[in-house]
């Protein structure tokens, strides 16, 4: 099919729930991706910061290969050992307890907010269910992940939500404790927040809600659906924040490309949920788990992080002596660009795309998650693009 074909047959038959970019993609391989018509394109968004290893990854793609020959789908009525490892291997990896697997970021906070809640009602009985969240922050898009995302522009529409949840201003300790009451059982935050615009917490600021939340022995949860599996430079940001949670969620990069999602708990809240308490059909699938377990085995590598962290800062480094580019933030490889420019993010990242530079947006923002193994050569490439683009910018 054409570019023009494909197009046309996903507006016919695809509802139209994304603007799409005018790329219509055959291929990929590391960091490069080919079009359908043969046009080639530097990748800098990893599949909204899914594909860890990049394009079909050679050991990962075997690793799902052969799994696939070998066992496709059980449902979690029976021990599979794929998931085995992938449990073991992260539980090694964090210092934390038990693993639930399912297959996205929503569906994890989704599990998370289950988890704190009846932790709190076996603790403490009814009553005791409300979770603070911050304001602009993002967590899901169901219904209940919808109304612990703090930002108004994703709420239209779909009301009514489900109840239970208050948002914090972001870094203002006092703000938090305003909310807090003999209603509440959890904290959930994202350390960086990636859709709000690539935005990070401060450290005193997370540390702060650690010890409110042991003060009044809430859940403390952190979202790193998007900061996990090696893109802030640690296997999870809040290592580097000193904190450890009760509870992490994470999806994207684990599956590294696959859908694949989880909670993560300590030892106290490893236990909470019994049989019947929670459940998912697809969790865990053999398959996913196989190409897991090549990611995990990479990425929570010392010296894969230490790599990351520093092409992060290479990036940041060249991005800053760009024009129109006021302001870089974010940790490792999670990058917003803050433009001083008339013409707005998704107009450029249009721009973008026409030369041949995958990139994203974050509300005002271009937003970069590139693949962790992108090559400084890549990256230098994909930079030119988006310097002639800044540079041609009004």
């Amino acid at each position: 099919m054409t570019k023009k074909q494909v197009q046309e047959s996903y507006n016919n038959y695809v509802m139209n729930t994304y603007k799409r970019n005018d790329v219509a993609i055959k291929s990929g391989k590391a960091s490069r991706a080919q079009g359908v018509d043969g046009e080639g394109y530097i990748d800098f968004t990893s599949g909204i910061g899914v594909n860890a290893l990049g394009f079909c990854d050679e050991e990962w793609a075997n690793a799902i290969a052969e799994q696939a020959k070998l066992l496709n789908h059980t449902s979690n009525l029976y021990y599979i050992e794929p998931c085995a490892q992938l449990a073991e291997g992260l539980s090694k990896v964090t210092g934390l307890g038990k693993t639930f697997f399912c297959n996205s970021g929503a569906e994890a906070n989704e599990g998370a907010i289950k988890v704190a809640r009846k932790r709190s009602f076996d603790k403490y009985g009814k009553g005791r269910g409300r979770i603070i969240t911050l304001q602009n922050s993002f967590h899901g898009r169901t219904i209940t992940t919808l109304a612990a995302t703090g930002q108004e522009v994703f709420h239209n529409y779909f009301f009514p939500f489900t109840e239970g949840f208050s948002f914090a201003e972001a870094n203002n300790i006092e703000s938090m404790k305003s909310l807090l009451g003999d209603d509440v059982c959890g904290v959930l935050i994202e350390l960086v927040q990636g859709e709000g615009g690539v935005v990070p917490l401060n450290k005193d600021y997370v540390q702060a809600v650690k010890a409110l939340c042991r003060e009044h022995d809430l859940a403390f949860m952190i979202d790193e659906v998007q900061t996990g599996i090696g893109r802030t430079g640690s296997f999870f940001a809040y290592e580097q924040f000193d904190v450890k949670p009760d509870v992490v969620t994470f999806a994207k990069g684990i599956g590294g490309g696959l859908p694949l999602g989880g909670f993560i708990a300590n030892e106290e809240y490893s236990n909470v949920l019994g049989p019947s308490d929670h459940g998912t059909t697809f969790g865990a699938n053999p398959i996913v788990c196989a190409g897991a377990v090549v990611v995990l085995n990479r990425v929570a590598k010392q010296e894969f992080l230490t790599e990351v962290k520093h092409k992060g800062e290479y990036i940041k480094e060249r991005l800053l002596k760009l024009p129109h580019v006021k302001s870089v933030s974010g940790l490792g490889m999670m990058i917003g660009i803050e433009l001083g420019c008339k013409a707005t993010a998704a107009e450029l990242s249009q721009k973008c795309h026409e030369n041949g530079l995958m990139i994203l947006t974050a509300k005002a923002k271009l937003r970069m998650l590139p693949p962790l193994t992108i090559s400084y050569a890549e990256i230098d490439e994909g930079l030119k693009i988006l310097e002639a683009v800044l540079t041609n910018a009004q």
